[in-house]
């Protein structure tokens, strides 16, 4: 079986996953709860939580963002106003339904010299 190709991140996404995993710890003590209760307050291992606050870029996203928001984080500038976020995605949606629904090559080079 062959072994895995380690993953390479840029910088930025180094510097955004500590940033994340910092805030995470941050609140976490700030409202002074255990590994434990939080972890059992978003129904994942004490481990999968330590990897996310030591900023492992394998965690699940859906986990890292069900924790920031279990412990009140603000993402993308918004309060936990979910009408917002509604309104965001529903732009971001409409944006998407004028672009192409998919990008082709073009594989065949056109003779257009008479």
């Amino acid at each position: 079986m062959p072994r895995s190709v380690p993953r390479a991140y840029s910088r930025y996404t180094h510097e955004a996953l500590r940033l994340l995993a910092a805030m995470i710890r941050i609140e976490r003590k700030s409202q002074k709860m255990t590994e434990s209760e939080l972890a059992e307050r978003a129904g994942i291992s004490r481990s999968m939580l330590q990897r996310i606050e030591k900023a492992d870029p394998k965690c699940e996203l859906g986990v890292v963002f069900e924790i920031a928001a279990l412990l009140g984080i603000r993402l993308f500038d918004v309060d936990a106003d979910t009408q917002k976020l509604r309104d965001y995605r529903k732009h971001a949606e409409d944006k998407l339904s004028l672009l192409p629904q998919r990008i082709r090559k073009q594989t065949k080079e056109t003779f257009d010299d008479f």
